[in-house]
């Protein structure tokens, strides 16, 4: 059966910048091998597949899938998805629910043009902490970097999710950042307990002016040796930034770069709403644009 799909630049409005995003539509009859051997031939960090809504509040229903497996929640596909299907019913302004694995996701687009618009979506769950990480030696030697090059007061190593789980860890530079790469089996020892290994790399320095912060995501145990934008490692994060920097009560907004080292730069944007010093809610947004369109037969 021929089924539609297009792909789309996530967190960028550039073309062949930002992530690579694979959009399958029209996915219903496909079962979970199917989508799993689409994902691989794409080959991108993620595919989505989008089927009809099993809620009727809901605009479509959405899988993930990585390379090698599939995933709960993911940023990057969901920004990209409700790009896709806010142009697939006429642009525009819009805001609708895409159920996902972990539950509800509430998305208000808006188009640029007839290809491409900003997205933003409600984290559909809060992150919580999971736990500490080794010492910073350790941390080091994964990344192949010197203990001097982790800065455990900018944030304090730790692992955190907002349904999909991974080890934060902040570095002292851009120049450190530069030099982060997953180190062999160190790099499993240091990250990798509780599951597949991921890294998210986070500097206080960024490359450009009104950007917060700088970022990379190493995620080799799940086919994606590193990411050129990662929401759901930002959803993450945010729980470590509130609780130990601390914002005052109100909105906050942060933009994010990420993808520099790789030649894929994409900017994240973060708001936080904060109420009696904790997250009351947080959403991520970030720019989209069609770059291929075609069928696929499966």
């Amino acid at each position: 059966m021929r089924r539609r799909y297009i792909t789309l630049d996530v967190f960028t409005r550039r073309r062949f910048t930002g992530n690579p995003l694979g959009m399958v539509f029209d996915a219903e009859g496909l079962d979970t091998q199917a989508m799993q051997t689409i994902a691989r031939e794409f080959n991108y960090s993620e595919t989505v597949f989008i089927a009809p809504p099993q809620d009727a509040g809901h605009r479509a229903a959405m899988r993930i899938f990585t390379p090698s497996s599939e995933l709960p929640f993911a940023g990057h596909p969901t920004v990209g998805a409700a790009v896709g299907l806010a142009r697939a019913s006429g642009g525009g302004e819009q805001s609708f629910v895409v159920g996902e694995k972990i539950g509800p996701v509430p998305c208000d687009v808006r188009m640029h043009d007839a290809d491409s618009g900003f997205a933003e979506f409600k984290l559909p769950q809060l992150p919580e902490r999971l736990g500490d990480l080794p010492e910073p030696a350790v941390l080091a030697a994964g990344l192949g970097l010197e203990p001097a090059d982790i800065d455990v007061k900018a944030f304090p190593p730790s692992r955190w999710s907002a349904g999909v789980p991974f080890a934060i860890v902040a570095v002292r530079s851009l120049e450190a950042a530069g030099r982060a790469k997953p180190n062999g089996e160190t790099f499993t020892q240091a990250f990798g307990h509780g599951g597949p290994a991921k890294a998210y790399v986070v500097c206080a320095e960024a490359a450009e002016a009104g950007h917060q912060l700088h970022v990379r995501m190493f995620a080799p145990g799940i086919s994606v040796a590193e990411d050129p934008a990662t929401g759901s490692a930002l959803a993450a994060f945010s729980g470590l930034y509130v609780a130990h920097k601390r914002p005052a009560d109100g909105v906050r907004k942060l933009a994010i770069e990420q993808g520099y080292e790789m030649g894929r730069p994409s900017v994240l944007h973060l708001t936080l709403d904060v109420e009696g010093g904790r997250l009351r809610e947080a959403s991520i947004g970030g720019d989209a644009v069609v770059v291929t369109e075609g069928v696929i037969e499966a």
